[in-house]
């Protein structure tokens, strides 16, 4: 592998958004691996020492929060960014907390991933909105903690929020649970 070649780990369950964003990365001169799973880091980790990582929230029954954490400690100069079709602000902060250096909502493409990266600083002068938060978003905002919270059990979710298992799951735009 060239020294200057940048290497980047993506750690993604969906196979076919895996396939499609490594291809990408590829294609701009980065030498990618995928992990489907928190399962397979310890072998790619083993032979291949990635200088960026993008890794999805919810992995199968997996949080990837514990995949963020894990890549942090293993190297802490690694620029993680976190994808999510399950973006709150609870997971958010901890993600940051755990090591990420950006986390970015569902759908993002490479441009985004990788200004992203890039941003790994943060912005003083980003603009503070006034815009009052409405219901909906509380809502949308607790039942992504308590997910997060409890591992994206779905079923346990809505025991600790007190509804109908069903009731979360159209809420999550799911039409399937499990």
């Amino acid at each position: 592998m060239d020294q200057d070649q940048r290497t980047l780990l993506l750690v993604e369950d969906d196979q076919t958004f895996a396939r499609t964003l490594a291809r990408s990365f590829e294609r701009r001169g980065y030498a990618v691996r995928v992990a489907h799973g928190p399962d397979e880091l310890d072998a790619i980790l083993a032979a291949f020492e990635p200088d960026y990582a993008v890794v999805d929230l919810k992995l199968g029954a997996a949080s990837g929060l514990t995949v963020v954490q894990r890549l942090h400690a293993h190297d802490p100069e690694m620029l993680i960014v976190v994808l999510t079709g399950f973006a709150s602000i609870a997971t958010a902060v901890e993600a940051i907390k755990l090591g990420a250096c950006h986390y970015l909502p569902k759908p993002a493409n490479t441009d985004d991933i990788e200004a992203a990266f890039h941003k790994a600083e943060g912005d003083a002068d980003v603009a503070i909105g006034a815009r009052p938060t409405s219901i909906k978003t509380l809502e949308a905002e607790r039942i992504n903690e308590v997910l997060a919270e409890t591992g994206f059990n779905i079923s346990e979710t809505a025991r600790r929020l007190g509804m109908h298992r069903r009731t979360l799951a159209r809420k999550l735009g799911k039409r399937h649970v499990g």
